[in-house]
């Protein structure tokens, strides 16, 4: 059993604004990831990745942007799910916020 306990726990430094939480296991990964740079004027860059994901909106209020789909404008308790190799995107509306990120797999090259 892993445990990670979070006042316990040391974030990785993504960039100024973003830093990051991690726990795993072979086949699932669950990131906490906090933003204190918001609000942004524009959405990051889409993106696209392999790996199945699920995100829970735990605080604050973004709009999620995804290939194909109309926008979605988020907050505290919303989830979204985004299929394999599906490009997406956010843009924080909050001055923070904490998504909750599960991955299948393993997201390897956020291990360090």
């Amino acid at each position: 059993m892993t445990i990670l306990k979070f006042t316990e726990s040391t974030p990785q430094i993504v960039r100024e604004g973003l830093e990051r939480r991690i726990i795993f296991t072979p086949n699932l990964m669950t990131v906490i990831v906090d933003f204190t740079d918001g609000p942004w004027a524009e959405a990051e860059p889409f993106h696209s990745h392999p790996h199945e994901q699920t995100c829970y909106i735990a605080s604050g209020e973004i709009i999620f942007y995804c290939e194909g789909e109309p926008e979605q404008h988020l907050q505290s308790g919303d989830m979204f799910a985004v299929p394999s190799g599906k490009k997406h995107t956010i843009r924080l509306l909050s001055s923070a916020a904490r998504l909750i990120d599960s991955f299948n797999p393993v997201r390897q090259e956020f291990i360090r």
